[in-house]
């Protein structure tokens, strides 16, 4: 009788958490992520239609209201595309979707200041309020949150994604709409605090799928010298720091205020 080969603890757990035995082709991969990531009038309009309800939710302090316009809006498949062209080195493609993704944050802003133009509720909510302040735990939810996403679209049996809860969890919409009551009602400070805290989700959101798709032989679209990966690298990481240090700080902060 043949002795059954064993396995180690090690290769046990790393084949029990492989993301690469059911992923799906890299041209299968991609073509997803462009069509998630593609933007179009129809797009758009879901787009607004979302920050709209978004809106009426935070104006009402009606979070489960927010989650259903969390559920249809697209902005997840553009940052998913964004992290792909990305690891890519597709600097074409890249400058597309970032334009696609950025006529999505403006198409966004403009309702929902004008919802708040119109709206004869002014006051801040606490709703409102939360999302001017961005802590080290939405970075940690943004990056588990674009792996997850990145993760789903990437099986052979597609999951369900661009994942409604991950779209939830991460927030992108409810920043946007805060944007858009501050430009209405001309409170610069909250402004800033909510573009920060959207600018953080995003990224984070794309960091946390550039790793997972890093992990696959994602094809480049441009060779790159071992220079050139080491200042793509070095640019990466400089960015990353700038954009976490504050909410570092307002995480420091509040821990220190208890």
């Amino acid at each position: 009788m043949e002795p059954i080969e064993s396995k180690s603890l090690k290769e046990v757990i790393t084949g029990a958490f492989s993301i690469k035995e059911d992923s799906a082709s890299n041209r299968e991969i991609k073509k997803r992520l462009q069509s998630a990531g593609k933007v179009t009038g129809t797009n758009l309009c879901m787009m607004a239609c979302a920050n709209l309800i978004a809106c009426i939710g935070l104006n009402a302090g009606q979070m489960t209201v927010v989650v259903g316009a969390m559920l249809i809006e697209p902005l997840m498949g553009s940052i998913l595309m964004i992290a792909y062209c990305t690891v890519s080195a597709n600097k074409r493609e890249y400058a597309s979707y970032a334009l696609g993704f950025l006529f999505q944050i403006i198409t966004s802003i403009i309702a929902s200041t004008v919802y708040f133009l119109l709206t004869p509720v002014k006051e801040p909510t606490e709703e409102l309020l939360s999302m001017t302040q961005p802590t080290m735990f939405e970075v940690m939810v943004a990056v588990v949150g674009g792996a997850a996403g990145v993760i789903g679209q990437t099986r052979k049996d597609k999951v369900n994604t661009i994942i409604p809860g991950v779209a939830i969890a991460t927030a992108l919409m409810p920043p946007l709409c805060t944007c858009g009551y501050a430009i209405a009602n001309l409170n610069l400070d909250m402004l800033l605090g909510s573009a920060y805290m959207f600018i953080v989700n995003a990224y984070f959101i794309s960091l946390g799928a550039s790793l997972v798709l890093s992990l696959f032989r994602i094809p480049l679209h441009e060779e790159m010298t071992e220079k050139e990966r080491k200042e793509t690298r070095r640019s990466m990481i400089i960015t990353t720091i700038i954009i976490l240090i504050p909410a570092l700080v307002v995480s420091l902060y509040k821990l220190l205020m208890k």
